[in-house]
This record gives C-alpha cells, structure tokens and sequence, in this order.
C-alpha cells in the first residue's frame, strides 16, 4: 500500500502551526525540533505514521503570503482523516480559527474546511463507513 508519509511546509511561525495541527490532531506530538545547518528553524509534527514538516524562511529570505488558492498553481489543503468532526469543529471555532462554510454531510463523511493563522485552508474528514466503496463516494 502507498500513502502519503508527510508533507513539507513553510510558515511563518511555527509554533502557531503546530497549535493548530494539535487541535486537528491531539494525538500529533512534536517528533523533532532542530535548527538546520543554514539556520532556519524546522519541526516534525505527527503521529507513527505521518507528520507534517514544519520549516521557518530561509534567513534573509523576504517571505511572503500563501498564493491564492483554487486560482494559483500550489497546494490548495491538507486534508487530515479524524474520528469526530463536530469535535474537531468545536475545538477550532472555541480557538478562533475561521472555517470556511459550514460542515458538510454526505453520506457516508463528514467534512470540515478551516484556515490557519496564516491562511492555508486544511480539510478534516470523518468517515462514516470502513467500506471504500461508500467512503470513496461522491454526491
């Protein structure tokens, strides 16, 4: 089986980043925080079986906003698998964080949209179903 062992970001602050991976995600522990070589600051934040890399700019590097997602070339979301989307939910809104358009119920998955604190859009879903024939269905 493939699946995705982690994904690479940059952000502006990190620790704001992992704050709100660990809201999506309790069970996501800081694997590793180090400074590399070249100075900037990276951190793994995860669980077993996949993280996300956590990277500071460059230094020196003039940083600038995410693109304009949907309509740049560039990620458009994450999508993390949890248990409890209402939860989750719940846990975000009481955060302050902005969720972009109400949960969305399908048959067979829950969904959720909220953007960060630097405004990348992250996906949440929970499936109702352990059949990938229904999880995989799209009405």
């Amino acid at each position: 089986m493939t699946q995705l062992e982690h994904a690479n970001i940059t952000v502006p602050d990190i620790d704001a980043a992992v704050r709100f991976i660990q809201l999506i995600a309790p069970d996501h522990k800081v694997r590793q925080d180090a400074v590399s070589e070249a100075g900037y600051r990276w951190v793994h934040v995860g669980n077993d079986n996949s993280y996300i890399a956590l990277q500071a700019a460059h230094p020196g590097v003039a940083a600038s906003s995410p693109h304009d997602t949907y309509v740049n070339f560039g990620v458009n979301h994450l999508c993390f698998k949890i248990d409890d989307a209402r939860a989750t939910e719940r846990r975000l809104l009481n955060a302050g964080y902005q969720q972009n358009g109400p949960l969305i119920e399908d048959s067979h998955r829950l969904r959720l949209y909220f953007y960060d604190d630097m405004g990348l859009e992250w996906e949440m879903v929970e499936y109702l179903s352990n059949k990938p024939e229904e999880m995989h269905q799209y009405e």
